[in-house]
């Protein structure tokens, strides 16, 4: 490990490594620092993502793929089944290959990556100019011109910044996650559960890997965890609906479902992903999002080294470019979402009498949120915007 480098990233999840792939890419020496000793473990994720989103940044390789996705089913409260065809294929991925692979092909484009190497806090002149870290157990501080913050959801590199990175408690998901075997669903299909008794203020999800394995999982507004946790949720769905299910992994942990973070560039300094709240609030959703993120991040990051000027105002590129790729309809989402989690369970249940009203061709995802908005329409408009 040098003492110098041009760009500094802090976490290797899809994030991290993309913006250090494309601001090596661009010329930049690249540094990749991940705290764990493995990149792609633990696996706190879902694993689903959308094939259109992934092409726009990486090629995909087929053995990242443990289930291809054809469509969604709903599952109300009292248990009516909507059934939704996909216009887009999906993929519930294996992370830990995934991950693996993603920090291996930023290495192939020269970038520089460390792990067991836990960052401590910045380095600051003027503006940040590098990170301390403990690599080994040794401390050592590297310089840079950029820091890339792509730590997750317990992002400190952005507070170090100064940046207000604080989220309501109504905003963060506790979830609770197991994988599992015996899980007799479609296994072409996403299955999401909903009803106040299943996950209040939130969904449970069911992601299919194939052979019977799932990611069996839910997620519930903080407000409601401080009375219940989410993982009693799920014990209580497991041995009600999959009595027979034998549970291989255990996990739980935040996800944020707050509209995107206002200020994510400073002076030297850059955040992506779920540092920057970039998930969609309505699913939690966010490896594309934080993907598509990074790698603009790392361009800009690249070129701003080239033209020797990391002000905040030349990586203001960033944030702009990023509105207007994902980062606005994120902003509508989150209207959306204000909506439909306060929905009763006698709502959730009139919305899918009203989508297994329609033909299977009409159950669109414009027309679910359109049904599901029926009390308010004027969010139409935004649903409108979302989706085309």
């Amino acid at each position: 490990m040098n003492n110098r480098y041009d760009v500094v990233v802090v976490g290797a999840g899809p994030a991290g490594s993309t913006s250090a792939r494309f601001a090596a890419q661009s010329g930049a020496s690249v540094l990749l620092l991940e705290k764990d000793r493995e990149i792609g473990i633990p696996v706190r994720c879902a694993e689903g993502v959308g094939e259109k989103g992934l092409k726009t940044v990486v090629d995909i390789r087929p053995h990242w793929i443990k289930q291809k996705i054809v469509g969604v089913i709903f599952h109300s409260p009292s248990g009516k089944v909507v059934k939704v065809q996909s216009k887009e294929i999906g993929y519930v991925l294996d992370r830990k290959i995934f991950d693996y692979e993603l920090a291996q092909i930023a290495a192939e484009q020269g970038a520089h990556v460390a792990t067991k190497a836990n960052v401590l806090g910045l380095l600051k002149k003027e503006r940040v100019c590098g990170v301390v870290v403990d690599f080994l157990g040794e401390r050592k501080e590297i310089a840079a011109d950029i820091v890339i913050g792509a730590d997750g959801i317990e992002s400190r590199v952005g507070r170090w910044a100064g940046i207000k990175t604080h989220v309501a408690l109504y905003d963060i998901e506790t979830c609770a996650q197991v994988t599992a075997m015996n899980i007799p669903l479609e296994s072409d299909y996403c299955h999401f559960f909903f009803g106040k008794e299943i996950a209040p203020g939130g969904y449970l999800w069911v992601f299919p890997k194939g052979n019977g394995l799932a990611n069996v999982g839910l997620g519930i507004s903080g407000e409601f965890s401080k009375t219940k946790p989410a993982i009693r949720y799920l014990e209580e769905f497991l041995s009600t609906h999959f009595p027979a299910v034998a549970v291989l992994t255990t996990v739980a942990g935040g996800v944020t479902c707050a509209p995107p973070l206002k200020t994510i560039v400073e002076d030297g300094l850059l955040l992506v992903g779920d540092a920057a709240h970039q998930t969609n609030p309505v699913s939690g959703g966010g490896i594309v999002n934080a993907m598509v993120a990074a790698k603009i991040a790392g361009r800009i990051a690249g070129q701003a080294i080239k033209e020797n000027n990391v002000s905040k105002k030349r990586l203001m590129e960033y944030p702009r470019l990023w509105d207007d790729a994902e980062g606005k309809k994120l902003g509508i989402f989150y209207k959306l979402k204000k909506f439909i989690y306060d929905m009763t369970d006698n709502d959730l249940e009139k919305t899918a009498d009203l989508l297994l009203g329609m033909p299977m061709e009409k159950r669109t995802l414009v027309n679910i949120f359109k049904s599901a908005v029926v009390k308010q329409p004027s969010l139409i408009i935004d649903i409108l915007k979302v989706f085309t």
